[in-house]
């Protein structure tokens, strides 16, 4: 089993950058598929950015895609989310999840096994 904490949420002003950090515990990141979720409001967990074990293949919404960029040091057992230019609708809870690997990149949340407790980001206008 594997443990996950989210850091690096914030207040930032849209056209603003954030990174997102998700350290695990317990079990090997390296032994996962990974994923960045968030949750704004009244509004259903969506599927942002996704990455595979090695870390070769990454999968973005389209809502962010040009603007985010997934990345993981398994040597540091972490997962990050580099977010760039961005915009009040980005504001939300981040989570990341991860998954035994899989020969496609999830993005229901439901597939998801391990999740963390989230970092809030907020986007001023």
């Amino acid at each position: 089993q594997v443990q996950l904490v989210e850091s690096g949420g914030g207040l930032v002003q849209a056209g603003g950058s954030l990174r997102l950090s998700c350290a695990a515990s317990g079990r090997t990141l390296s032994s996962y598929t990974m994923g960045w979720f968030r949750q704004a409001p009244g509004k259903e967990r969506e599927f942002v950015a996704g990455i595979s074990q090695s870390g070769g293949r990454t999968y973005y919404a389209d809502s962010v895609k040009g603007r985010f960029t997934i990345s993981r040091d398994n040597a540091k057992n972490t997962v990050y989310l580099q977010m760039n230019s961005l915009k009040p609708e980005d504001t939300a809870v981040y989570y990341c999840a991860a998954v035994a690997p899989q020969h496609y990149i999830p993005i229901i949340a439901g597939e998801y096994d391990y999740w963390g407790q989230g970092t809030q980001v907020s986007v001023s206008s």
